[in-house]
């Protein structure tokens, strides 16, 4: 009988599960990035059925990456080896494993959901307030990078490193791209352009009619 060399993945599960989630994570957050990138930065305008399908999928990626994040969080819970409580997950500082890169993991986790569930308040602060507040989603992004970088156990991996790095590099065009705009029409939230329409007819005041002589 040949004896099992190397760690039994079932002693890991809960890590095993923290790490994939973590992954999956950062790649619905940098999905939803880019595509929320790309619709503020566009040079033209699209249909309005076509700018609600993919305000509906940037939704939908922001959602399922906020889901993923709290997987990756309270899978470490189980964890024998890291055991970081819930202070650990929850407050930056308080897991002893790599305090700061781990603690920009959890700024990162908060503020992305803050800034995603912000959406269903937009009508109580405001349009205007909350597209400036949305922003701070690079912010959120930025660090979720860092974290990956720093105190990720895949970040020297290649499938992770280089998909990163090109996904990030994106993110930095589309900022930048979006920065240098110009159009005034946009940045101020001018509704989507819907195709021509029908001007309404003007009214004319009918004219009077002739008198007899």
């Amino acid at each position: 009988m040949i004896a099992a060399v190397g760690p039994d993945p079932l002693a890991h599960g809960w890590w095993l599960a923290s790490r994939a989630a973590g992954v999956v994570a950062l790649a619905l957050v940098t999905g939803s990035t880019l595509l929320g990138l790309a619709m503020a930065s566009r040079a033209h305008r699209p249909r309005r059925r076509r700018a609600a399908r993919l305000v509906t999928l940037h939704e939908q990626l922001a959602l399922t990456g906020l889901v993923a994040i709290a997987v990756h969080g309270i899978a470490l819970l189980g964890d024998p080896w890291l055991r970081p409580g819930l202070a650990g997950i929850a407050l930056p500082g308080a897991m002893a494993y790599r305090p700061l890169l781990t603690s920009l993991g959890v700024v990162a986790g908060w503020l992305a959901a803050l800034l995603g569930l912000s959406y269903y308040l937009r009508g109580r602060i405001g349009v205007q307030r909350w597209r400036t507040i949305h922003r701070l989603t690079l912010v959120a992004y930025a660090l979720a990078v860092a974290h990956t970088l720093g105190a990720g156990t895949d970040a020297g991996s290649a499938w992770l490193r280089w998909p990163l790095l090109v996904s990030a590099a994106l993110v930095l065009v589309l900022s930048l791209r979006r920065l240098a705009r110009r159009d005034p029409a946009i940045r101020k939230g001018v509704p989507i352009d819907d195709g021509p329409t029908r001007r309404p007819a003007s009214r004319r005041r009918p004219r009077p009619a002739p008198r007899a002589s």
